[in-house]
């Protein structure tokens, strides 16, 4: 099964937090909080202004993006557990960084 979003609508998996602190620390499942970063599976086209013009999405597919807490909706689509959500729930895209320096 594929699924298509309509207008600003996004298609978002989880990503799942680490499972120990920085300290090693092993979090429970019942301490876990649900992630708020996730990987943009599918997009909309974009939605309409007052003109009727077409405004395409500024997050794309494979982006890894912050929501808020309570953002989208949660439905299963093919066994897995996947969020619906506008665009404007998102609160950011998280840019990966092409080389990491090291400090001599």
């Amino acid at each position: 099964m594929t699924f298509r979003p309509l207008h600003d609508r996004i298609l978002v998996r989880r990503i799942e937090a680490e499972e120990k602190t920085a300290g090693g620390i092993i979090i429970p499942d019942t301490a876990k909080e649900k992630p708020q970063e996730g990987e943009v599976i599918a997009v909309g086209p974009g939605a309409r202004d007052e003109s009727g013009k077409l405004t395409p999405l500024d997050v794309k597919i494979g982006d890894r993006i912050l929501f808020g807490k309570w953002s989208g909706t949660e439905i299963k689509l093919n066994g897995e557990d996947l969020l619906i959500m506008k665009e404007s729930d998102v609160m950011g895209v998280i840019e990966q960084t092409a080389a990491v320096k090291k400090a001599a």
